[in-house]
């Protein structure tokens, strides 16, 4: 029951607006400056990973893991429309590279949240041409990096912030409280503001709104996307990740949880069907009574974002990923938010149990991904959640190996829990 595959993927994760710092060009970067920012404080230098990826890559590749999932980001790929930055092509070229020289097998996020200025002015995901420019921006990523690339992700999360706006609950893959987005009711998507019915008020954090991406719209990005990928170089698996809460009924609640999950997780696991795989990203549960998502039971031990510590999570939403998308799981994040090293152990050791569980009885999961490698920028929070396994000085950027992260490493190399 506690043993894995060869040929497991053991890694960790980080998305570019959160690790590598002077994301200026993109949309993100101009909320956290605008006036009653919702932002705790600007993204700033972040962990410098875009000059230090040599030395997280070698960290991580030292402390016995085989993969490591990182964005490439768009705003700097494509700082204005229709132009590509041969020199940021390059640098992400130079990573990949950097993974395959350390034995680290790089799994490639196309669009982790952010996206550059110019898009966000043209409307967004809800731009007319929105569905056109991704695929021109992911033919020319693959176009440069896609011959090394043997996992690309499409989106990350792309069903997060219609869930907020929608349902009226915040993902635990959504950070503390949201991402600072509009959420296209004229406010920002979180918890603050944002009711059991989903409407919310007042000003975005980034200083205007759009409507949220629609899972047609989305769909319809993510399918053309794909195409462009396996039109080469290379031959990737290619799938999305999603944000999948472990969504349980509590008395009464039968309905509610029903259409919640119907709508926040089965419609975008069912686009997942064509994919070859899909990316599972799991943190808690939510528990849905008949007016919505009730509280953290009483007495509950919480993350310092306040969720519930549940690591069983992990192991139901993978099989619910696996039994409705039918294609394999790669677990693309799951961690905690906590500056108690033994705690993030010791819940890692619990979700790895069900995942063993999981593939125990036949489940296809292909990998464990870590979130996160660092601890970086959270959104809205700034950088007071740490859920990184190797710690970050805020002042000299100098890294420090948790614990935790030696004690992955351990379970990778003998690919079974101790």
């Amino acid at each position: 029951m506690n043993q894995f595959p060869d040929g497991f993927l053991w890694g960790a994760a980080t998305a570019a607006h959160q690790v590598e710092g002077g994301n200026v060009n993109a949309d993100l970067w101009a909320g956290e400056w605008a006036p009653g920012s919702r932002f705790a404080e600007p993204s700033g230098d972040a962990c410098d990973h875009y000059h230090r990826y040599p030395e997280d890559i070698g960290l991580l590749a030292g402390l016995g893991l085989n993969a490591y999932r990182f964005g490439v980001e768009w705003a700097r790929i494509e700082p204005e429309e229709g132009y590509f930055s041969r020199a940021a092509l390059d640098h992400y070229r130079r990573m990949v590279g950097t993974c395959l020289e350390n034995g680290v097998t790089p799994v490639v996020t196309y669009n982790h949240f952010t996206t550059p200025r110019w898009f966000a002015a043209a409307g967004g995901w809800n731009g007319t041409a929105a569905v056109d420019r991704f695929a021109r921006y992911a033919a020319r990523v693959t176009e440069h990096i896609g011959d090394l690339v043997p996992w690309a992700c499409t989106f990350n999360e792309p069903n997060v912030i219609s869930m907020m706006v929608h349902l009226g609950i915040v993902p635990a893959a959504a950070r503390e409280d949201g991402l600072g987005l509009p959420d296209g009711t004229g406010g920002t998507a979180g918890t603050a503001g944002t009711g059991a019915d989903g409407q919310a008020g007042g000003q975005s954090g980034s200083g205007g709104s759009w409507p949220a991406p629609n899972i047609e719209v989305m769909a319809a990005a993510h399918r053309k996307a794909v195409e462009a990928i396996k039109s080469g170089p290379g031959n990737p698996a290619v799938g999305w990740t999603l944000a999948l809460i472990d969504l349980q009924s509590a008395d009464g609640g039968e309905v509610r949880w029903a259409a919640t999950r119907q709508a926040a997780e089965l419609d975008w696991l069912d686009v997942s069907r064509d994919d070859d795989f899909v990316g599972v990203q799991t943190y808690t549960r939510e528990r849905i009574g008949p007016g919505g998502v009730l509280p953290v039971p009483a007495g509950a031990a919480t993350t310092q974002t306040g969720w519930e510590i549940y690591p069983q999570a992990l192991g139901h939403t993978v099989r619910l990923a696996a039994e409705h998308a039918g294609v394999p799981v790669l677990v693309t994040e799951n961690g905690i938010a906590t500056a108690d090293d033994e705690a993030r152990i010791a819940y890692t050791a619990a979700a790895l149990d069900g995942l063993a569980g999981c593939i125990a009885d036949g489940v296809d999961v292909r990998g464990y991904l870590h979130w996160s490698l660092l601890d970086n920028f959270e959104w809205t929070s700034g950088y007071a959640m740490t859920f990184g396994l190797i710690a970050v000085d805020r002042s000299t950027f100098a890294r420090t190996v948790k614990p935790s992260a030696r004690w992955l490493g351990e379970i990778a190399r003998a690919g079974r829990l101790r």
